[in-house]
């Protein structure tokens, strides 16, 4: 949608908050259901049980660093009317190949990924053996693409912050809950600093760049943000203040990296030392996922965790399959040569939909087991991407289609180049340690 029509909505003044959060709140939240997925539930759970607190520093780092680069998602889009692919676009095609590149090269793992962990807790939910996660993973996929392709958006939008709001309760819940018991002594003895040297083996490294490869989530995800505000505004008639559209953004990024650390010390503080080893079953993985729960509040949450967390899984599958349907959609009508024309709807929304899903049960049906291997993977891939999306995101959002108000202040440019560095030093370290260590 060209700038102009976005900027002759009307900018309602004087609402009261509640509609004006309606109209504002959406892309932050997505963004919220499509990281606290594999990062949260399966990434933090394992840093907890594998290695204590020790890697808690590596968490708050992923957060805090990888921020600017999703922030400027929705900042260009609240800037200039358009998503950030169209300012890849505009630095010239080859970054716009680029990004398609990158995209192919990572989506069917990280689809299949998600999906694998969203059959193991419905496979749990629903006491299947793990020889059917195959066929639950193709059930979830086939539901996906029937509501997506029904209704794009608005469902999206609408429903998800409900099952958010479940799990953060019972999340911060259980979390408190053991923090309370750790603190009365009724807890085994844990460890809350750093000093377990092996997170400096040089084993420990793959997860650790597996950790923060999806911590909160992939950084060439960003886009999807941007995508999501601007059809936030095409559905509402209201385009907010960039003060607006952050708002909704910082609400969804740091609550996900909240829970994130939430996870992480249910994993710490329940099974961190307990000689109980994780199981590479992703409906085996689901049980003791739900047994941190259990074993923080009562038997009695059981079913209720297990709902909200197949639920909330099933919103990330949902996000990711429908972010990379439109990113997808976008990138190739924007290599078009009649990029510009009007066009009503995503024309290729729907084939895009269908071969991403397509894609990912394929992969899926070859896996019974390999739950960690295929998600530090997917996770790995995404970490030695990030540098080069970050690198784009920061040059783009300091265009000159970007008005000088809306561009990043001094902070966030010295924030961004720190990020750029730590991914890309991370990345050379990985590197060398397949070359050379491994």
């Amino acid at each position: 949608m060209p700038v102009k029509e976005l900027d002759s909505a009307p900018l309602r003044t004087g609402l009261p908050l509640w509609q004006l959060l309606q109209r504002v709140v959406g892309p932050g939240i997505l963004f919220a259901s499509c990281a606290i997925g594999v990062s949260h539930l399966v990434q933090s759970t394992r840093a907890g049980a594998l290695y204590g607190f020790d890697l808690a520093l590596f968490i708050i780092l992923a957060n805090v660093l990888k921020f600017p680069f999703f922030e400027y998602g929705t900042r260009y889009a609240c800037a200039t009317g358009r998503s950030i692919l169209w300012g890849y676009r505009q630095r010239g095609r080859w970054m716009l190949l680029l990004y398609l590149v990158l995209t192919g090269v990572s989506m069917f793992s990280v689809a299949s990924a998600v999906t694998f962990v969203c059959a193991g807790l419905f496979g749990n939910l629903l006491g299947l053996a793990a020889a059917a996660t195959p066929w639950v993973a193709g059930g979830i996929l086939l539901v996906c693409v029937l509501l997506l392709a029904a209704d794009k958006f608005s469902l999206l939008d609408g429903s998800l912050k409900i099952l958010a709001l479940v799990l953060l309760i019972t999340t911060l819940t259980a979390f408190f809950a053991l923090m309370w018991d750790w603190a009365s002594g009724q807890l085994p003895e844990r460890r809350l600093d750093l000093s377990n040297t092996d997170i400096f083996a040089a084993g420990s490294l793959p997860f650790i760049i597996a950790l923060m490869g999806w911590m909160p989530t992939a950084v060439d995800l960003s886009a999807w943000n941007s995508i999501w505000t601007v059809e936030k505004i095409r559905q509402t008639g209201y385009h907010p203040t960039l003060k607006e559209s952050l708002f909704d953004f910082n609400l969804g990024y740091w609550f996900s990296a909240g829970l994130a650390l939430c996870f992480l010390s249910l994993g710490a503080l329940v099974m961190w030392g307990s000689g109980t080893p994780l199981s590479d079953s992703s409906v085996g993985f689901a049980a003791q996922l739900i047994s941190l729960y259990t074993a923080a509040i009562g038997d009695w949450i059981y079913y209720i965790i297990a709902i909200a967390a197949a639920t909330v899984m099933f919103s990330t599958v949902i996000t990711v399959l429908d972010g990379y349907s439109r990113a997808l959609d976008e990138t190739l009508l924007l290599l078009s040569p009649r990029f510009l024309r009007k066009r009503s709807g995503q024309r290729l929304y729907t084939p895009i939909l269908l071969l991403v899903a397509g894609g990912s049960f394929m992969i899926i049906s070859l896996l019974a087991t390999g739950l960690a291997a295929l998600v530090d993977f997917a996770t790995i891939l995404s970490f030695i991407i990030a540098p080069f999306i970050a690198l784009i995101n920061y040059r783009v959002i300091l265009g000159k289609e970007v008005a000088r108000a809306h561009q990043p202040g001094r902070g966030m440019r010295i924030l961004s180049w720190l990020g750029i560095i730590f991914l890309s030093g991370f990345t050379l370290v990985y590197g060398y340690y397949l070359l050379v260590l491994a």
